[in-house]
Protein backbone atom coordinates (compact mmCIF):
# COMPACT_ATOMS: atom_id res chain seq x y z
CA UNK A 1 0.00 0.00 0.00
CA UNK A 2 1.28 3.47 -0.84
CA UNK A 3 0.79 6.64 1.17
CA UNK A 4 -1.98 7.59 -1.27
CA UNK A 5 -4.21 4.64 -0.34
CA UNK A 6 -6.57 4.50 2.62
CA UNK A 7 -6.32 1.47 4.89
CA UNK A 8 -9.53 -0.33 5.83
CA UNK A 9 -10.37 -1.67 9.26
CA UNK A 10 -13.31 -4.09 9.48
CA UNK A 11 -15.01 -5.61 12.52
CA UNK A 12 -17.48 -8.48 12.67
CA UNK A 13 -20.94 -8.16 14.19
CA UNK A 14 -20.01 -10.63 16.95
CA UNK A 15 -17.08 -8.45 17.99
CA UNK A 16 -19.38 -5.43 18.13
CA UNK A 17 -21.70 -7.22 20.55
CA UNK A 18 -18.73 -8.35 22.64
CA UNK A 19 -17.36 -4.80 22.75
CA UNK A 20 -20.72 -3.43 23.85
CA UNK A 21 -20.91 -6.00 26.66
CA UNK A 22 -17.36 -5.18 27.79
CA UNK A 23 -18.00 -1.44 27.81
CA UNK A 24 -21.26 -1.87 29.75
CA UNK A 25 -19.60 -4.01 32.42
CA UNK A 26 -16.60 -1.70 32.78
CA UNK A 27 -18.74 1.44 32.91
CA UNK A 28 -20.91 -0.11 35.61
CA UNK A 29 -17.90 -1.10 37.72
CA UNK A 30 -16.37 2.38 37.41
CA UNK A 31 -19.63 4.05 38.42
CA UNK A 32 -20.08 1.69 41.39
CA UNK A 33 -16.65 2.75 42.68
CA UNK A 34 -17.50 6.45 42.24
CA UNK A 35 -15.31 7.13 39.22
CA UNK A 36 -16.30 9.16 36.18
CA UNK A 37 -16.34 6.45 33.47
CA UNK A 38 -15.61 8.91 30.66
CA UNK A 39 -12.48 10.30 32.32
CA UNK A 40 -11.19 6.86 33.26
CA UNK A 41 -11.86 5.35 29.83
CA UNK A 42 -10.22 8.28 28.03
CA UNK A 43 -7.16 7.83 30.22
CA UNK A 44 -7.07 4.14 29.40
CA UNK A 45 -7.60 4.58 25.66
CA UNK A 46 -4.97 7.30 25.32
CA UNK A 47 -2.29 5.74 27.51
CA UNK A 48 -3.00 2.03 27.32
CA UNK A 49 -2.46 1.94 31.09
CA UNK A 50 -4.99 -0.51 32.57
CA UNK A 51 -4.70 1.08 36.02
CA UNK A 52 -7.19 3.71 34.82
CA UNK A 53 -9.75 0.90 35.10
CA UNK A 54 -10.81 -0.38 38.52
CA UNK A 55 -10.29 -4.00 39.53
CA UNK A 56 -13.81 -3.91 41.00
CA UNK A 57 -15.95 -6.67 39.46
CA UNK A 58 -12.88 -7.76 37.48
CA UNK A 59 -13.33 -4.75 35.15
CA UNK A 60 -9.60 -4.38 34.46
CA UNK A 61 -9.36 -7.94 33.17
CA UNK A 62 -12.64 -7.60 31.27
CA UNK A 63 -11.56 -4.52 29.32
CA UNK A 64 -8.31 -6.23 28.32
CA UNK A 65 -10.24 -9.04 26.59
CA UNK A 66 -10.40 -6.83 23.49
CA UNK A 67 -7.83 -4.52 21.93
CA UNK A 68 -8.26 -0.80 22.51
CA UNK A 69 -8.57 -0.07 18.78
CA UNK A 70 -11.45 -2.54 18.48
CA UNK A 71 -13.29 -0.97 21.40
CA UNK A 72 -12.71 2.50 19.99
CA UNK A 73 -14.11 1.43 16.64
CA UNK A 74 -17.39 0.42 18.30
CA UNK A 75 -17.58 3.68 20.25
CA UNK A 76 -16.81 5.87 17.25
CA UNK A 77 -19.17 3.92 14.98
CA UNK A 78 -21.99 4.34 17.47
CA UNK A 79 -21.31 8.07 17.79
CA UNK A 80 -21.20 8.59 14.02
CA UNK A 81 -24.38 6.53 13.54
CA UNK A 82 -26.12 8.79 16.07
CA UNK A 83 -24.99 11.87 14.14
CA UNK A 84 -26.27 10.41 10.87
CA UNK A 85 -29.61 9.59 12.48
CA UNK A 86 -29.93 13.11 13.93
CA UNK A 87 -29.24 14.61 10.49
CA UNK A 88 -31.93 12.48 8.85
CA UNK A 89 -34.64 13.47 11.34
Amino acid sequence: MTNQETARFLMSTNRKAEAAKIMTQVMSALEEKGYNPINQLVGYFISGDPTYITNHQNARAIIRKMERDELLEVIITSYLDDIKQDKSE
